[in-house]
């Protein structure tokens, strides 16, 4: 993991990068006829389905992200569903991360279509470079996307935020169905001033529980917060009013990562029908430990924690794990401490919504050295024929495997 520096003493300039409706606008790319079309991609509803992304088109209809797709259809009854193509956004991400690199080498992706980078450096106006990387996106890959320029990565992100809504707004107003395109620049020294308006709720760590909890003591924005003294948002909230307090002040300390540590690897699945079948679930966790297993090879990496993760059909969701003595990348190992695991809470013919495999404490496999290498190795080159083979022909499923 890597940190950039951060000096107390001189301001930062962080822009903050999200590709507009990211799915969506990849899909427009590989078929054109979608465009302005309210469509969404994700599941089916008679699978469970859920929305993944939606067009703006959609949205103006009240579909959002994360929605049931039968809840979606309701309240736009044309919705066109389009299943997801996961490998092709993979790599539309790494397409566009490649020209965040090109301008700096402070990037931090935080999620598919989102990152920070650190431009403090750059000589040049930072909306200029704002724009310039806009406008690059959209003319070599086709893809829009907002930004926030700012002090730290707090205040950038909601600048990104804002300056969408707004735009959306203005275009909503024209009676348009256009992407927000926008960036939104705060200036060094303004940011207080910039948050204060703004609904409490904006704030990173207030959740649902935290707003509930403002609300009821009359504090509904940012500045309201602001207002309170530091040591009486301590007193109510914990340590976490010390933070209350300074992101509502428009402070945040954090550096730019420019690489992630793995933390974990998993792989899960939902089922679209409850499943009780035993040899059903056996399979099913047997496939998952090897999807991770590979994964970890593939990463040169091994875990000593196995974890599993398990759904009922009323949404009571457990996560059991278990340590080994030692790291393993061995999908058979894997698949036995899973079961077990299953075994240990699943009552016989109990039916199951949701099932995932996966493995934390990872580090550098650990190898023994002894009369038994040239087994060992000639197993190890097997698995990998085999993992070479599974990422050959695997295709797109309703697995999601997650890598922390």
């Amino acid at each position: 993991m890597t940190i950039f520096p951060y000096n107390r003493n001189m301001p930062r300039t962080i822009l903050h990068l999200d590709l507009d409706a990211f799915f969506c606008s990849v899909e427009e790319n590989r078929n054109p006829d979608l465009r302005g079309k309210a469509f969404a991609v994700g599941g089916r509803p008679d699978e469970r389905g859920v929305v993944a992304s939606c067009s703006y088109a959609a949205r103006k209809m009240g579909v959002r992200s994360a929605m049931p797709m039968s809840k979606a259809i309701r309240l736009c009854p044309g919705l066109i569903i389009v299943s997801g193509h996961h490998r092709r956004y993979s790599e539309v991400s790494r397409q566009v991360m490649e020209r965040l690199h090109n301008v700096t080498g402070l990037v931090e992706q935080i999620s598919i279509d989102e990152a920070f980078l650190d431009i403090s450096e750059i000589r040049d106006e930072p909306e200029r470079i704002g724009r310039g990387l806009q406008s690059r996106i959209r003319d070599e890959l086709q893809l829009p996307s907002s930004i926030g320029i700012a002090s730290n990565k707090l205040v950038a992100k909601i600048g990104t935020e804002v300056g969408k809504a707004l735009a959306l707004k203005r275009i909503k107003a024209q009676g348009l169905v256009e992407s927000p395109n926008a960036v939104t620049v705060v200036p060094y020294g303004e940011e207080a001033a910039f948050l204060s308006p703004l609904p409490a709720d904006m704030l990173w760590g207030v959740g649902p529980k935290t707003f509930k909890r403002l609300t009821d003591f009359g504090i509904h924005t940012i500045g309201d917060i602001a207002k309170w003294p530091e040591s009486e948002l301590i007193r109510l909230f914990g340590e976490n009013g010390r933070d209350l307090s300074r992101h509502a002040n428009g402070i945040d300390s954090r550096p730019v990562v420019t690489e992630r540590e793995t933390k974990s690897i998993s792989q899960e699945v939902t089922f679209s029908v409850d499943v009780r079948d035993e040899k059903v679930l056996q399979k099913t966790i047997r496939d998952q430990a090897a999807r991770v297993a590979s994964q970890l090879r593939k990463n040169e990496l091994a875990g000593s924690t196995i974890k599993l993760k398990i759904r009922w059909p009323d949404f009571t969701t457990l996560t059991r794990q278990t340590t080994l003595g030692h790291r393993t990348d061995d999908e058979d190992e894997i698949e036995k401490a899973a079961l077990e695991l299953m075994n240990s809470v699943r009552k016989p013919n109990q039916a199951v919504r949701l099932i995932g495999v996966g493995v934390s404490g990872l580090g550098q496999p650990i190898r023994q050295l002894g009369l038994w290498d040239m087994d060992y190795e000639a197993s190890r080159q097997l698995r990998e024929a085999v993992d070479a083979l599974r990422a050959k022909f695997e295709q797109d499923s309703t697995h999601k495997g997650d890598v922390e």
